[in-house]
């Protein structure tokens, strides 16, 4: 038996559910509505102590952190490879899902607080606000919070994680020149470790950041085209809050188009 639980618009939790559909794989719905606090209820704390989606349980054992997940479920399940044979490969494809979870990632959060989740968190008022900021447990995390939803793009780490995803695409583009997907001509996790993130960045409104890059495009076209990828990306993840992302992602342009030609 496998349990997976999961959030509708968790990147990381999209990473999982882009394995399970690419791979056939029957699995039990655990929902956490991260939006509700229900990560931070004392069961779920015992699952993931860490307060966060995926996690796992397969036979009764629990495994953490959506990157060793997808490794996990390509090795334990049968189905379609995701990982290269050749070891080069596999070590390629390590980099990009290594660049995922220590780059990549850590910039979706404030990206993502100041373009659409900030709104939603400062219309409740501002007692909402604070027992929002409150209820992380983590201190660095609560401040941080804090000057995403009250000082939006001015907050000192937006420009920094908008940065990283210029860099980000500008490196998709120059590894797919030459190759259909990111390692060969083959889909890996590599492809799918990206997809959520590429993803999240269209349904902030911000797609014209690969304008002029062509190479990335296909590739995204190519990945939405992919059976897996509805079913992953949007069947958890409720309409109401598709479109609220995406209008404050057009709402949020102009500051986006300033911030980008201060770091070029």
């Amino acid at each position: 038996m496998l349990e997976v639980y999961h959030h509708g618009s968790s990147v990381c939790a999209a990473k999982v559910r882009l394995v399970l559909m690419e791979k056939q794989i029957e699995w039990t719905s655990r929902y956490v509505d991260l939006l509700a606090g229900e990560q931070f209820d004392p069961e779920y704390l015992k699952i993931n102590p860490r307060a966060a989606v995926p996690a796992i349980i397969h036979d009764g054992a629990v495994l953490t952190e959506s990157t060793l997940i997808c490794e996990y479920l390509d090795d334990a399940f049968p189905g379609a490879r995701l990982k290269p044979a050749a070891p080069l490969a596999q070590a390629r494809m390590r980099l990009w899902t290594k660049q995922v979870d220590e780059e990549i990632h850590p910039a979706t959060r404030p990206l993502t607080y100041v373009v659409t989740h900030r709104h939603a968190i400062l219309a409740r008022g501002e007692a909402a606000v604070e027992e929002h900021i409150a209820s992380d447990p983590h201190p660095a995390w609560r401040e941080r919070k804090r000057r995403w939803i009250y000082d939006g793009f001015g907050a000192p780490d937006v420009a920094l994680a908008l940065g990283t995803f210029v860099r980000l695409l500008q490196d998709m583009d120059r590894a797919l020149e030459g190759s259909e997907w990111l390692v060969g001509d083959s889909y890996t996790l590599a492809d799918g470790a990206l997809t959520p993130y590429a993803n999240r960045l269209e349904m902030l409104g911000l797609s014209e950041l690969w304008r002029d890059r062509p190479h990335f495009a296909r590739w995204f076209a190519a990945v939405k085209d992919r059976p897996s990828f509805a079913p992953a990306l949007f069947d958890y993840l409720p309409q109401e809050l598709r479109d609220r992302m995406l209008a404050d992602g057009q709402r949020a342009l102009p500051q986006v188009r300033e911030s980008l030609r201060r770091i070029a």
